[in-house]
């Protein structure tokens, strides 16, 4: 049997594209839609090379377990010594801001002043434990911006999480975080394939917080640009020639969590310092964006797991 690629994952638009170069270089692959199924732990995986898209934002699609789900299948594919990229432990770091921050700060890599809460006074008891005039909250478990609102005061809170508007997290936690105020309304966001840096695009922030950079975004995601053509101002532009000694410290951090694929975001301080807030193992690329720059990720994706598939081959 020829071995192939096959892809983890569980939303079929954000695959499209990768499946497309995969075509394009002729390279064998199956499509793994993982929500619900079955997992024979005393069987044998196939030979070949997997890749998880798996998505901490995947109960916004009626897909609650799938990321449960697919850890049980690479713990499988893992115990059988296949070749997985962004495997059990990258999954780990995608489903809880908590543990990316935690793995961050062992890197060495500052992030923003942040507290975990699960519940009503909790949350309120961090945002003055916090003790700054402006902080945000969001989803420990999230993606897509979820959860994320700007705050200026206690009371704003309090009446936010009173009120209808409040939307928790799916797994109970809610992060209060400080409000890092950049002089210029963007972020950076870092893109990685083969936990090598490929390009950095500038994200504008001006309009709010959902960044999802996917040509695919729900039609209640007011800030995401895709199926928009092509903007006066575009929301997400690719830096030619960025470098910062960032970079060098984002390839460390992603060698020593086994994460191949990601896009780690930051944002600047009006002092130039920087807090890495984000790091996405299931990255996505904004195609207006790669086009006027002339880069691809997914298609240096799909030559990074063709490379992979000819050493998997080779050492059968």
């Amino acid at each position: 049997m020829t071995e192939k690629i096959y892809v983890i994952h569980e939303n079929e638009e954000w695959t499209t594209h990768l499946f497309k170069r995969l075509d394009e270089l002729g390279l064998p692959y199956e499509d793994w839609f993982i929500d619900n199924g079955l997992v024979d732990l005393g069987s044998t995986p196939p030979e070949g090379v997997f890749y998880s898209r798996m998505s901490a934002s995947s109960h916004t699609r009626g897909h609650r377990f799938a990321p449960e789900m697919a850890d049980a299948v690479l713990a499988w594919l893992e115990h059988h010594g296949r070749t997985v990229f962004n495997g059990t432990r990258a999954l780990r770091l995608e489903v809880s801001k908590v543990n990316q921050y935690m793995a961050l700060n062992a890197a060495e890599i500052r992030t923003p002043k942040t507290i975990a809460a699960n519940g009503r006074d909790e949350i309120l008891a961090a945002a003055e434990k916090l003790g700054v005039s402006s902080f945000i909250t969001k989803h420990n478990r999230a993606g897509k911006g979820l959860g994320v609102r700007l705050f200026h005061s206690q009371e704003g809170l309090c009446q936010c999480v009173d009120g209808d508007e409040f939307d928790p997290s799916v797994d109970g936690i809610t992060l209060i975080q400080e409000y890092v105020q950049a002089p210029e309304p963007f972020i950076t966001r870092c893109e990685f394939v083969g936990g090598k840096f490929v390009y950095a695009v500038q994200v504008d922030t001006s309009e709010g917080f959902e960044l999802c950079p996917a040509d695919a975004c729900a039609i209640d995601d007011l800030f995401c640009p895709a199926g928009e053509g092509v903007e006066e101002n575009p929301k997400f532009q690719i830096v030619e020639g960025f470098d910062d000694p960032i970079i060098a410290k984002y390839e460390e951090f992603l060698r020593r969590n086994e994460i191949a694929v990601a896009g780690i975001e930051f944002i600047r301080n009006a002092d130039g310092e920087i807090f890495t807030y984000d790091v996405n193992t299931n990255t996505n690329y904004n195609s207006d964006a790669e086009a006027a720059a002339g880069k691809y990720g997914m298609l240096e994706l799909a030559k990074f797991l063709g490379k992979e598939l000819g050493k998997s081959a080779v050492l059968v």
